[in-house]
């Protein structure tokens, strides 16, 4: 047996995250609220708000609520904004987006994994989010440019439509690497862009054509 849901949320919210200097309000409402359990499989809800990365399938992982926090938070999000996420898993991560901003576009190169989210994300009513099954590196030129992006894979180097798909003024946070890897946080200037290394982490790699 383990402590109700909403318990152990706000353990993982005030000891994971805002302990470790994620103070964004609207980011740790989010977190409160949005069951994470929900997103993992079944053998895996017992563990679903320990501070780890979980396997979801496909060989792909949800992220360390920590990150979630973190990436979030550096998006600097008000309200209202157009967003691409690149690389939907379980959705979990999309929910707090979609959360914060006006419109989320989410694109998942397995398919399994993206009808699965949206299952969970329209049972959990969620009505400001569009699914695209496709090559993440490509993102989603159709409905852009967009006010942020969010990649959840590491490519080796940031892909450069998702530079082109980046609105002026605008920010991307990106893992990159194909061994150690940096989260990088990317502005797009009148200028051109600046690019800021955050911190090492590890995530899957970024996979650059569709899955049969």
């Amino acid at each position: 047996m383990f402590p109700d849901e909403g318990a152990r949320r706000e353990r993982m919210v005030g000891g994971q995250i805002a302990g470790r200097g994620v103070h964004e309000p609207r980011v740790l409402a989010a977190l409160r609220k949005i069951p994470r359990e929900a997103f993992v499989p079944d053998p895996l809800k017992n563990v679903a708000y320990e501070d780890e990365p979980l396997p979801i399938g496909e060989g792909q992982t949800i992220s360390q609520p920590y990150i979630v926090g973190f990436m979030t938070e550096a998006l600097a999000l008000k309200g209202g904004e157009r967003v691409l996420e690149i690389g939907t898993g379980s959705g979990y991560q999309t929910a707090v987006l979609a959360e914060l901003a006006g419109e989320v576009f989410t694109v998942e190169i397995v398919e399994s994994l993206s009808l699965g989210a949206r299952g969970t994300l329209s049972t959990l009513g969620y009505a400001n989010i569009r699914f695209r099954t496709g090559n993440g590196a490509e993102g989603w030129a159709e409905f852009g440019p967009y006010d942020a992006i969010m990649v959840t894979a590491a490519p080796v180097l940031i892909p450069p439509a998702l530079r082109d798909q980046l609105k002026v003024g605008g920010r991307m946070i990106i893992p990159v690497g194909s061994g150690g890897q940096t989260l990088i946080l990317v502005r797009r200037g009148e200028e051109g862009f600046e690019e800021r290394d955050l911190l090492a982490v590890r995530f899957v790699p970024l996979v650059n054509e569709r899955r049969m």
